[in-house]
């Protein structure tokens, strides 16, 4: 499904966004039925990279001191969602073909969930010609649909429209309402974003309303 083809976000719904290198995405996948039933939850498929390209930002694994601590605690938020979390032998890898996939067939939450289970549950890089077909096989997506310019141009406009939105991480829950959009990044903040849904005006009372004022003290070039 293209870009143009995919249907727009409207009010009610909560894209969960993310990229399957993330292994706290995995585990935000597991506490998506406690969402209200009302809420329509569209997963969107980003580059990780792109996003923290556009805002200066490295990811966790990339910072050597951060990258086993990393791994560590998504594999213990995992465990305590029941997940049995297995990392594949290389991370980061390359996404970008499996995100394709994924971007391209425009995949369902029970699509979603097979991916991660592949790369987290299996321990599997689909960064090689053999990973990615098998990748492919276990979501039920053509392998070829990965060189395809539509699913390249979706994936383009999902982590562009990701950028727009305020989305600097993954995963993050981006909740469109008619007065715009607010975020909510990483699994610990899936808290937060329960008490926003079930409150709107929470942020717009203190202790929240006057975070909006603070200044910045001083900035790193």
């Amino acid at each position: 499904m293209s870009s143009e083809e995919r249907k727009p976000a409207t009010h009610g719904t909560i894209d969960f966004v993310y990229d399957i290198l993330s292994p706290f995405a995995h585990v935000a996948l597991t506490r998506l039925d406690e969402l209200p039933a009302d809420r329509t939850i569209r997963p969107v498929p980003v580059l990780l990279g792109g996003i923290l390209s556009h805002w200066g930002q490295r990811g966790p694994a990339e910072i050597s001191a951060k990258r086993l601590h990393t791994y560590r605690l998504s594999v213990f938020l995992g465990r305590a969602r029941g997940l049995d979390m297995r990392f594949p032998p290389r991370h980061p890898f390359n996404p970008l073909h499996a995100l394709r996939l994924l971007a391209g067939s425009d995949a369902d939450l029970s699509t979603v969930r097979k991916a991660f289970d592949f790369v987290f549950r299996d321990g599997r890089a689909p960064d090689t010609e053999t990973e990615l077909a098998a990748f492919a096989e276990t979501i039920g997506v053509p392998a070829e649909l990965a060189g395809d310019e539509r699913a390249k141009a979706a994936l383009r406009a999902n982590t562009d429209g990701a950028i727009e939105h305020g989305v600097f991480g993954v995963p993050s829950f981006v909740v469109h309402e008619p007065a715009g959009c607010e975020v909510f990044w990483g699994v610990d903040a899936f808290d937060m974003l329960l008490a926003w849904l079930d409150d709107s005006q929470l942020f717009e009372r203190e202790p929240f309303r006057h975070l909006e004022d603070v200044e910045i003290g001083i900035a790193r070039k």
